[in-house]
């Protein structure tokens, strides 16, 4: 059996196998509303057949969303939205899972189609939006206001809530959103954290609140259900974060019950310079599994079938992320078994097409 269809245990949640679909905006909602486009979207790659379906980046309160035309799981509108979709995908055999974040300083922003860039108040704009430090994204992007303790705690209580509307949902995997410059990340990056206080300067300081919405969201999770961080391993900036931070980082979270690091990269600043090229960035995924003893999750230009096999048959990584690729083909696991010489299951309808 190819180690791409072998199944993988998370706590007492077992995936089919080891392909994951990413979170992927799709700036289709309405007042963070999930809606016919998101059932079809994540329905149909549980149909493809991978075994861990995430949704796209879901905010935890309102000013949390990337765009106004983000999803959340802030109110109970949205959460029995989520729960037919997450019924669904359950129901092909995969796992439910949701992307729980927080934008923070890059809030408020249109959709890739109308204009990457603050959305102006007729587009559903807002204002204020929150970081750790009053550091603008970019030249022209609002200045966020630094979070004080009520900020902190207004958004500690968003946490904690929307983890248990995620269980309500019932989503059984929940992954903290702390990756590509969003709150948590502003609060890792010291090119964003720029506080004097407890919450940064040092590295320790600098994860401190990372790692509290770290214990918030495993506390309020049922212990016998999995949760990944996915982090920027690198924002391939000088003065950044990188690899050796987040190893120290995935040590912490491992500490608090984290069950898996989803390694992506970027996303901090928009001058830095990524060296993108096919599987790119698995070995930030090897260098935490081997160095932080965690698992690991490989995301960035994967492909091909052989090129995931190659990444878990090498012990870079646990399991495989997919995203673009699961754009261009919903059925890219089953294209995947037949390639790998595996046999998956085949639903009824589908089973006169292979």
């Amino acid at each position: 059996m190819p180690q791409l269809f072998e199944p993988f245990d998370l706590r007492s949640v077992r995936l089919k196998n080891r392909i994951v679909v990413s979170p992927m905006c799709e700036y289709s909602a309405i007042d963070g509303v999930p809606n016919d486009w998101h059932f079809v979207h994540l329905g149909s790659r549980a149909v493809g057949g991978a075994a861990l379906v995430f949704t796209e980046a879901t905010a935890v309160e309102a000013d949390g969303r990337i765009s106004p035309q983000d999803t959340g799981i802030y109110n109970d509108e949205q959460l029995a939205a989520w729960a037919g979709i997450a019924a669904f995908v359950a129901g092909q055999g995969s796992v439910p899972g949701i992307q729980l974040a927080h934008a923070g300083r890059k809030a408020s922003t249109g959709s890739p189609w109308s204009g990457i860039g603050p959305a102006r108040p007729e587009q559903g704009g807002w204002s204020p939006i929150w970081s750790s430090s009053p550091v603008p994204f970019a030249d022209g992007w609002q200045t966020p206001a630094a979070l004080d303790e009520a900020g902190l705690d207004r958004v500690r209580c968003a946490w904690k809530d929307a983890t248990v509307r995620s269980w309500k949902a019932g989503f059984k995997v929940i992954e903290i959103h702390a990756a590509h410059g969003y709150l948590i990340g502003q609060f890792l990056s010291p090119l964003v954290n720029q506080r004097n206080d407890i919450y940064g300067g040092s590295l320790e300081n600098r994860m401190r609140f990372p790692l509290e919405i770290v214990s918030i969201v495993r506390e309020t999770w049922p212990e016998e259900l999995a949760i990944f961080v996915r982090i920027s391993c690198t924002d391939w900036a000088e003065g950044g974060w990188d690899i050796e931070q987040s190893i120290v980082f995935a040590k912490e979270c491992k500490k608090l019950g984290i069950e898996a690091i989803d390694c992506s990269s970027g996303g901090t600043v928009p001058w830095a310079k990524v060296e993108i090229g096919p599987g790119y960035q698995a070995p930030f995924a090897e260098a935490i599994r081997r160095e932080a003893g965690i698992s690991t999750a490989a995301v960035g230009m994967i492909t091909e079938p052989r090129q995931a096999e190659e990444i878990l048959a090498e012990g870079k990584a646990d399991l495989i992320v997919l995203a673009r690729e699961l754009l261009r083909d919903p059925y890219w696991p089953r294209r995947a078994a037949k390639e790998l010489g595996a046999t998956i299951p085949m639903p009824p309808q589908y089973a006169r097409a292979w």
